[in-house]
């Protein structure tokens, strides 16, 4: 098959023809039709997640076709259009028996655990675990735009921000996580404002439906001009980038009792971050990690897809080829794409 792969960290990233994959017995292998270029699939290149053993294919969000499945399993077959949650879980771990397989001990993610969605296949573990069936109404693109992006927001801003009509809302980095936090909040009543350095991305943000927009290079402090936008501060403040700065501003700006929720990568020297337990203590604030979403839990969010209650599509910047993803790739900790870019040629 043809793929896009690196041999080094850092290092070029190049289309070869490498070996098809073949699945384990509780796997499948998908043919795939679309594959979301994701900023964490940056973080993999760059060294950053200890997972990833090189010579390695990047790709996590992805839609497809099943062309072969492993002996046991039980629920999917040849044919079936699939997505799948970034996060597989393995099914039998207590976090995993409780539902949680966002959080699985044993977990494995394409494109980090092994060989990702670059490529025109792809295997999955666990398929019956994890595997999601796309409605007729959902094409390719757009359930591959789901990726980790869209249903990590969705699952923050609805099952760990609960978001309430009214309330308002922060988020802070207006790439795909933030884009599609503000398109979900907005959804459900909530009043959004996107915070971001990019005027273009403000404004991508405010047709997707923040009420408010603020460009953080041109405040002289983020969290008191959102306090001052909301009255004492937002009910809900997500970091969607992932960053000590926008991490400290998210939490600065809530008022009491608020919630802060991380779902932005926090690595190398972003990883410590000086916690203000005293406000934390004071206001009684809670602060929320948010890691994906388990694959029983997308029939309501594809149902407000189908409904047109939510409009993934609309984030989409771009299509492009294999070969083009690979430049795209290295360049995403420029923030040059307004919205989501999925690679629909392999």
């Amino acid at each position: 098959m043809r793929a896009a792969i690196y041999k080094n960290f850092k290092g070029p990233i190049s289309i070869e023809n490498v070996p098809d994959p073949t699945p384990n017995p509780q796997g499948v292998v998908v043919k795939v039709n679309a594959s979301g270029i994701c900023r964490s699939d940056w973080h993999g290149w760059m060294g950053h997640d200890s997972d990833i053993h090189l010579p390695h294919i990047p790709g996590h969000e992805l839609a497809g076709e099943i062309i072969e499945t492993g002996i046991e399993v039980q629920h999917f077959k040849v044919g079936d259009r699939i997505t799948v949650p970034f996060v597989c879980g393995c099914g039998t771990c207590v976090p995993c028996i409780e539902g949680n397989q966002q959080v699985c001990d044993h977990q494995s993610q394409p494109g980090f655990t092994h060989w990702g969605s670059f490529a025109q296949y792809v295997a999955l573990d666990y398929a019956d675990q994890n595997l999601v069936l796309l409605p007729e109404e959902i094409d390719n693109i757009t359930a591959a735009s789901l990726g980790c992006r869209f249903v990590t927001s969705f699952r923050a801003v609805v099952a760990q921000g609960k978001i309430r009509p009214g309330q308002f809302v922060a988020i802070h980095g207006c790439g795909g996580v933030g884009l599609s936090a503000i398109m979900i909040a907005k959804s459900y009543g909530a009043i959004p404002i996107a915070i971001d350095i990019n005027d273009s991305i403000l404004k991508k943000a405010k047709k997707l439906g923040a009420e408010y927009t603020l460009n953080a290079y041109q405040s002289q402090n983020v969290p008191e001009d959102i306090k001052e936008i909301t009255k004492g501060g937002c009910h809900i403040s997500i970091d969607a980038l992932g960053s000590t700065q926008t991490c400290l501003n998210s939490i600065q700006s809530l008022r009491k009792r608020g919630k802060h929720i991380q779902v932005g990568l926090m690595v190398n020297h972003h990883s410590t971050v000086p916690i203000p337990m005293d406000k934390i203590i004071a206001d009684e604030l809670e602060l929320i990690g948010s890691h994906g979403m388990q694959a029983h839990k997308y029939p309501d969010m594809l149902d407000m897809i189908i409904n047109g209650s939510l409009k993934p599509e609309l984030l989409l910047d771009r299509t492009v080829t294999l070969e083009e993803s690979t430049n795209i790739l290295i360049n995403m900790d420029k923030f040059e794409n307004n919205g989501m870019v999925v690679i629909d040629q392999f």
